[in-house]
Parts: structure tokens; C-alpha cells; sequence
């Protein structure tokens, strides 16, 4: 009998796309669905960055190199020294989204059996890829209670072993919003060199940062051979669709390797490049707006929750995601339940339950995350229909 493989098995669904054909339902039954479940800006992609690709003079839509156009590669080089980070052309690999960027890191630096530790809530997909690579996922949990800032050391510590190869983080930190201090980033170098652990640092929201300094892996001295960064330009630029990410390493052999795998997929998009090139033109002054406009959803978003009665959210200090916690019984009933049984002046809402962002089985039952990408009116009302759907649900707890 055929028979699919165990890893097909073991392949984790989204629990942020999970819930979409209740979604799907519910709007077949006239009912307004306000989506705070996934991390699609509704911002305005920068028209020039579009009208790039309008006005290519392409005769034939080759392959590009490997690792990304050369000429994307070195205005690259441009962007990241804004931010103040130091790197040659020829360590940057452009990839086919932020996604493949992580899949190429755990590809390249782990073996199967291997364990990365996490701190969790952690971007869900980290797991699939895991699963993809054949990689052990150990999650450190971090609370709500302290803003889900790095746990300690010694809770890191606590689940080395030989089979440990690397740390992976996310800052400012989807889901939660969380922006690493410069202080946890060198509390990350120490332990990165004193077990030897390559430090995976995801860094696709560093442009939103509200409270505090963005810190990049890539700034703490020395460790170059230790740092694997993974990056995107699909929050950066709202173009979720170009499917453009980079590996940015200054670690040759990590660089090479990775190069293998690069090669075996042929290139990464063609005219998304020129869309990423473009952008590297638009000017510095760009993310004031985008960044203005999320600020004021985080504060609106934060405030509504800390008002409902039994609602507990933290300040996120940068991307643009919430974490909060509910009085119910479980996020993934609560969340399908807004979708098949509640409305509220003919609206309701969809939340990603906490529950896939978790590691450890049983935490985040009474979480969700809310991404805050919606204009000011439309979350406001969405937060109506959760300060409504919290006084009837069922299952509420106090």
C-alpha cells in the first residue's frame, strides 16, 4: 500500500491558516471577517518598487545567479550599512523569501537529530522547517507576565546537550511583538560562545521598532563565524508576494555550503530582484510613515485590550503583533467558535490561537496573537466584536 512519508506526517499545519475555511464560511454567510490572524500589512507596496518591474526592458526572463543578482547583492550592501551592518556582497544570499533563508540556515548547519532552542512563542514555521530538516525544536518558554522578554541563561542551559547546535531568535519578535535589549543580545553571545552554537537571528521586522534599540546579532562583536541572519522584504516593503528574503553570513563555509543548496534550486525570482533592488532607492525617509501608522494601530490595539474586563497585553516594542491573554477555556475553540457561531453587527474576527506558537504542549491555551494590520477604524471595531464575543462566549473562565 502506498503510503506517505513520516515526514509528510509529521509536518505541522499553520495554526495561523488553520482556521481559513472557517473564515472562508462565515463570509459565504454575509458576515464581515476582520483578519488580525496573519502578518499581511495592508499598507500601500511602494508604487516605484512595482513600477520597476513595469518598465524593465526584459527580452528573455533568464536565471539569475545562484546567490541573488550581483548588482541586488552590492545596493544591498548599501542597505544594510545603513543599519549598521558591515557586510561584502559575496556573504549575502538572496533567497526565495525570509522562509527559504531559515531553511537553508538549519540545511546548512544542522544534521538530522540535531537541537536548536527557541525561545517561545516562536514564529510557528520554525517548527516545519525543523520538521523539513530533521531537526529537534527545544523551546525555552518566556511569559507574558514580564512581556515575553529572554528568559534566563540558566533556562537555556538547562536543555543543552551534544545534540545542540544553534539558537534561533526573532526581533523584534513575531508573535510577540518583543524587542531584544542589547543586553540579552550579548547574554546570547556568551552562550553562543561558550557552547559553540551558531545564533540564527530572523530580523524580517527590524525597520518597526517603537521602544527601544534595534539590536542586530550582526552588531555584536566577535562573532562572525557564529552568525546566520535571515532577512525579507515582505514586511519591510509590504510585497508579502515577491517572495524575496537573504542568508547573510560572514561564516565562508556556513556561505559555501548554503551555496550547494542554492544552486539546487536554480535562482531565487527574477523580477521580484528588481522589485528588491528598487527599494534600496526609495528614500530614508520611507518607513516614517508606515512606521508612524503601526505605532498608532499598537497603541489603539494595547489600550482596547487592557480595557475588556479579564484581558491582559503587553506593550509590543516593535513589529506588529500582539500577544494577549483571554479569559476562556482554549484559544483554538475560542477562535473557531468567533468563526462559526459569533457575530456581532453582522462582524466578526479571526485571532491565530497561541497554541502553535508553542513548543512545550499545553501552554498558550489561553493566548492568541493579533497582528495590528488593519487601519485604526477597522481594528477598533474588531476590538467591538472581541469585547462582545468575551462577555457570551461559552467558555469563559471568570
Amino acid at each position: 500500500m502506498l503510503s506517505i512519508s513520516k515526514r509528510g506526517e509529521e509536518m505541522p499545519a499553520s495554526p495561523i491558516r488553520k482556521l481559513v475555511p472557517f473564515a472562508e464560511s462565515a463570509k459565504k454567510k454575509g458576515i464581515k471577517v476582520y483578519h488580525l490572524n496573519i502578518g499581511q500589512p495592508d499598507i500601500e507596496t511602494p508604487p516605484a518598487i512595482v513600477d520597476a518591474v513595469k518598465h524593465a526592458d526584459i527580452r528573455v526572463l533568464e536565471y539569475s545567479h545562484s546567490a541573488g543578482n550581483e548588482s541586488y547583492r552590492r545596493k544591498l550592501v548599501q542597505y544594510y550599512k545603513k543599519v549598521g551592518i558591515g557586510v561584502a556582497y559575496d556573504q549575502i544570499m538572496i533567497t526565495t523569501g525570509g522562509s527559504e533563508a531559515i531553511m537553508f540556515g538549519f540545511f546548512t548547519c544542522l544534521n538530522p537529530g540535531d537541537e536548536v532552542i527557541v525561545p517561545e512563542p516562536f514564529y510557528a514555521n520554525y517548527n516545519g522547517f525543523a520538521c523539513a530538516a530533521g531537526v529537534t525544536v527545544k523551546p525555552i518558554t518566556s511569559h507574558i507576565e514580564n512581556g515575553f522578554a529572554l528568559p534566563p541563561i540558566e533556562e537555556f542551559e538547562k536543555v543543552i546537550s551534544n545534540k545542540t547546535k544553534a539558537i534561533i531568535i526573532c526581533s523584534p519578535n513575531n508573535p510577540t511583538g518583543y524587542l531584544y535589549s542589547k543586553e540579552e543580545m550579548y547574554k546570547l553571545k556568551d552562550i553562543c560562545l561558550k557552547y559553540d552554537l551558531y545564533l540564527f537571528s530572523d530580523e524580517a521586522y527590524r525597520e518597526f521598532c517603537y521602544d527601544g534599540e534595534y539590536v542586530s546579532a550582526m552588531h555584536i562583536d566577535g562573532m562572525d563565524e557564529h552568525v546566520v541572519l535571515m532577512d525579507t522584504i515582505s514586511k519591510r516593503y509590504s510585497a508579502c508576494g515577491a517572495r524575496i528574503g537573504a542568508l547573510v553570513t560572514k561564516n565562508k563555509a556556513v556561505y559555501d555550503a548554503a551555496m550547494k543548496f542554492a544552486q539546487a534550486r536554480l535562482s531565487p525570482p527574477g523580477l521580484a530582484q528588481i522589485m528588491g533592488e528598487a527599494a534600496i532607492d526609495l528614500p530614508d525617509t520611507y518607513f516614517e510613515a508606515p512606521k508612524t501608522e503601526y505605532l498608532s494601530r499598537r497603541d489603539l490595539l494595547v489600550k482596547r485590550l487592557n480595557a475588556m474586563d479579564g484581558v491582559v497585553c503587553p506593550n509590543p516594542g516593535g513589529a506588529f503583533y500582539a500577544m494577549a491573554k483571554l479569559p476562556i477555556d482554549d484559544s483554538d475553540l475560542f477562535c473557531q467558535w468567533l468563526l462559526e457561531s459569533f457575530s456581532y453587527q453582522g462582524e466578526t474576527l479571526m485571532l491565530a490561537p497561541a497554541t502553535g506558537f508553542y513548543g512545550t504542549p499545553g501552554l498558550g491555551k489561553q493566548e492568541v496573537r493579533l497582528a495590528y494590520v488593519l487601519n485604526t477604524g477597522a481594528l477598533d471595531r474588531a476590538m467591538n466584536c472581541l469585547e462582545e464575543a468575551l462577555k457570551v462566549y461559552p467558555g469563559r473562565t471568570n
